[in-house]
């Protein structure tokens, strides 16, 4: 607030300081390959150094836990994994035991895992990933705005999602997908004034990333798209048939055919059908509640797992399908829109009504218009699932700071310093955030750092170790502690779990040649001793 009080008042304070700043980025905005590299190489550099602050992050929610698996195995060199024979006492949330043991979700984000895995740790395919999405994005602004702007929203980026943002800061994923959908923004202009080939293929790659990451939301952001380059292949501007089938039509074709036969084929490796998504099997397997609001939920399926079956109930009882349920929930997505620029890039949007009738960016105002109507469809949501129209959000930003420092009341140029102000608080804003961040971390659960603290004490002891989880009946079924690699009988540690009524001599036997141990997964803290068999 005092920020925007000294624009107001004085908003040429600090002129001579802010102009030399304005001019190094304009001429270094132009430098536009350098602006890419410098952006990529800050992302990594600034958020190793806050390392000390905020360590590689230590999976806890059950799609990461997904997510990792998924990595394990293609960094093995397998799409997919063949079923354990003690697979009852492996079924856990989120992960296929049959027909394959595998992830349910698309394969881009374990794709990024496993890169980070071969390198040395998962986290450091999530870190390149977040590079590459903020020089992804500062790409698709170059093809919009000028060099100076394009590289200022690339700073934005960096600020609001590179450094402290959940994004970097756990394995759930985002970056592949907004920088799929950078590519399809960042290509189009760029195929529609140059028609270049390699601009389409660009284009193609970005959908195929789509695809293979949030295929519902991409399919949202590309139809809009897809829409605007078919009415300029029939355009009088468009240079005729001749030229752009062979440069953008068949590009775009070859890649978006490659991405469908790669996800067939990969369907056929999960889950034995081409046709036939992870997510979808599981869904079918274990929840029985549908993925968009217009299909009808079922009862809820009671499993073996006593645990698994809590899971999906309680999910039942959020995600029915009730109106008033369905109204509350479509009301948040909508809400959701101010994550992406949070608090401090609020301000560009008071121009909003002059961005409605700016041609410049009225794509990017219909794709984010689209996607959060279609965001309401989606049974489940978190911020990352709109992570595809990170680039177009970014982009409405941009222009609403064009628009702002334009800004005068009467002799004043209280535009310039209100955009300066901006600038100040985005930066003033990451400090925020890891106070903030820091504080919420200090007061949450610690079960996941208990679950690795007892991996690394295991790692250390020789031998080979089972270890079987007890819940109690009030369990919180969201702190789930088993999960496994890819290769569970080669792996050093193997977790199991307890499940009453069910004798755990056949694992027992299967594993006779480990140390066997018991988690009392509900004891404060969580307790690890040896099984003696009670």
């Amino acid at each position: 607030m005092t920020l925007l009080v000294l624009a107001l008042l004085v908003p040429r304070l600090g002129d001579r300081w802010f102009a030399r700043l304005e001019l190094f980025g304009s001429r270094l905005g132009q430098r536009k390959t350098g602006t890419l590299i410098a952006l990529a190489l800050s992302a990594i550099l600034l958020r190793l150094a806050l390392l000390p602050w905020f360590p590689v992050p230590v999976p806890e929610i059950n799609d990461e836990f997904s997510y990792l698996l998924a990595g394990d195995t293609f960094a093995h060199g397998r799409l997919a994994n063949p079923p354990h024979p003690m697979s009852l006492y492996f079924e856990t949330i989120h992960v296929l035991q049959h027909p394959t043991y595998a992830s349910k979700y698309p394969p881009a984000q374990g794709g990024v895992l496993a890169l980070g895995q071969i390198l040395g740790h998962p986290w450091i395919g999530v870190l390149l990933s977040m590079a590459l999405m903020t020089a992804a994005v500062t790409w698709m602004l170059q093809g919009w705005f000028p060099p100076g702007w394009a590289l200022l929203g690339g700073i934005f980026t960096l600020l609001r999602f590179d450094l402290v943002n959940y994004w970097i800061s756990s394995y759930w994923g985002g970056a592949v997908a907004a920088t799929g959908g950078a590519l399809v923004l960042g290509g189009y202009p760029r195929v529609v004034h140059s028609f270049r080939p390699k601009h389409a293929f660009l284009l193609g790659i970005g959908a195929a990333l789509l695809a293979c990451s949030r295929p519902f939301e991409g399919f949202i952001l590309c139809l809009p798209v897809a829409v605007m380059l078919s009415l300029w292949l029939v355009s009088k501007r468009s240079p005729g048939p001749a030229i752009t089938g062979k440069r953008v039509v068949v590009p775009i074709a070859c890649m978006l055919m490659a991405c469908l036969l790669f996800l067939g084929y990969y369907n056929w490796r999960v889950t034995g059908d081409a046709w036939l998504f992870p997510e979808a099997l599981s869904q079918r397997t274990y929840e029985n509640l549908p993925l968009f609001a217009w299909q009808k939920p079922k009862p809820p399926l009671e499993l073996s797992n006593p645990q698994l079956t809590e899971f999906h109930k309680e999910r039942h009882g959020r995600f029915d399908g009730s109106f008033a349920k369905w109204k509350k929930r479509s009301w948040q997505r909508l809400e959701s829109w101010h994550y992406f620029p949070g608090s401090a890039l609020l301000i560009p949007f008071v121009t909003l009504p002059w961005m409605a009738t700016d041609r410049r960016i009225r794509l990017l105002l219909i794709i984010v218009f689209c996607s959060m109507v279609g965001l309401m469809a989606v049974i489940y949501f978190q911020y990352h699932y709109a992570a595809p129209i990170l680039a177009a959000m970014v982009g409405i930003i941009v222009q609403g700071m064009r628009h702002l420092r334009q800004w005068k009341w009467g002799k004043r140029a209280i535009g310039v310093g209100l955009a300066r102000a901006v600038v100040l608080a985005a930066v003033a804003n990451v400090g925020v955030l890891a106070w903030s961040t820091t504080k919420q971390a200090a007061k949450m659960e610690a079960w996941n750092v208990e679950r690795a603290s007892f991996v690394r004490q295991l790692r250390a002891t020789p031998g080979f170790h089972l270890i079987v989880v007890r819940y109690s009946k009030d369990h919180i079924s969201d702190n789930e502690w088993v999960y496994n690699r890819a290769d569970i009988d080669h792996s050093k540690i193997v977790w199991a779990r307890e499940i009453p009524g069910q004798s755990l001599q056949p694992l027992l036997d299967y594993f006779h040649g480990r140390k066997v141990w018991i988690v009392e997964a509900d004891a404060s803290p969580p307790q690890l001793k040896p099984y003696s068999g009670e």
